[in-house]
């Protein structure tokens, strides 16, 4: 009987996706015992070579984990894209962007500049900056071409699923390869392209916090009150991604009395996860004459109190929001 193949690729990211896909326990023997893992770099001894000597379409699924940063994270996407039968984009870098996508607030030479010669524990009087090629005696070193902006996975290739989290749950992972292995060996459908694997719904509908507040005056980081564990984090003035998030990962930061960060993204109905996060939050900030449209000083005073706008309403899914990058350098000419 045919065993599915899997291949497994780790781009710009921290590695916690790769480790999830071991966190499935137990259940990694009934992965062993019904697939094969033809390609994965921490885990199994092969090379892109192997990957490229393999038959068109004959990868049974790619997860692919991490956001597109370098010209190698480009060129493996594209190479696992023409050898798979399925790609997914696995976990909330390859599906928004992610934590690495925070860079697109700056650009690369800005960000090598500062990372290479001003940090606390730069030390570099010549200020090199890495290059792509560099001539030494034993011959051309060649490194991966920085990008200027940071890609989400389906800005390269055609991706067939998504994958959220930041890491995929266990149970998001099983329910997928359960789903594949039945479409392998018996002939079982496929969700829908362009699927997202996790719920329709709102963190919010999954959340058992009671609600009763319905405005606040005073926005809290998590650390500046003691967080009652029955009540909802927003309405005790902490910021919780919930509303603008989509559900699936089975509340575990509001579990740990931790707000949500929103890392499994939007649901389908919302554009921008900051944007409706901010329409949200700003609907139920307290106003002097308890009217629910803010006036603009209201809306600055309201904004003052967020510490890192950007990376509390936009911390996983800026590549993918209205906003996408910040322009620092205008070009001559050209009005921005």
């Amino acid at each position: 009987m045919a065993k599915v193949k899997i291949a497994q690729y780790w781009g710009a990211g921290c590695g916690g996706c790769d480790v999830a896909l071991l966190d499935i326990d137990e259940k990694i023997l009934g992965v062993a015992e019904m697939a094969d893992i033809v390609f994965w770099p921490i885990a199994v001894d092969a090379k892109l070579k192997d990957v490229e000597a393999m038959p068109d379409k004959s990868i049974t699924v790619t997860l692919y984990n991490g956001a597109i940063r370098n010209s190698e994270n480009e060129h493996v996407a594209k190479l696992l894209r023409q050898k798979s039968a399925i790609m997914v984009s696995f976990g909330s870098c390859a599906c928004f962007g992610g934590i690495p996508g925070l860079a697109n607030v700056t650009n690369k030479k800005d960000l090598q500049d500062y990372v290479y010669n001003h940090t606390f524990s730069s030390v570099n009087p010549n200020h090199v900056i890495p290059q792509p090629k560099y001539q030494a005696p034993e011959g051309e070193l060649e490194l991966p071409v920085m990008y200027d902006t940071v890609l989400t996975l389906d800005d390269i290739v055609d991706v067939d699923y998504f994958m959220p989290g930041c890491p995929p749950t266990t149970d998001l992972i099983n329910q997928f390869l359960g789903v594949v292995e039945k479409h392998v060996k018996e002939g079982a459908p496929l969700p829908p392209k362009g699927s997202v694997i996790a719920s329709q719904k709102t963190l919010c509908d999954e959340c058992g916090r009671t609600k009763e507040v319905k405005t606040i005056d005073k926005i809290n980081m998590p650390y500046d009150i003691e967080i009652d564990p029955k009540k909802c984090m927003l309405e005790q003035g902490v910021i919780c991604l919930g509303p603008a998030t989509r559900a699936g990962c089975g509340a575990k930061c509001l579990n740990a009395n931790q707000p949500c960060r929103g890392c499994m993204g939007p649901t389908a109905a919302v554009e921008d996860q900051g944007g409706s996060m901010l329409s949200a939050l700003a609907s139920i900030f307290r106003t002097a004459d308890n009217e629910t449209q803010l006036s603009e000083d209201e809306i600055l005073k309201l904004m003052t109190q967020v510490k890192d706008p950007l990376g509390t309403f936009y911390a996983f899914t800026m590549p993918k929001s209205i906003i996408k990058r910040k322009v620092k350098e205008k070009k001559a000419g050209v009005k921005q």
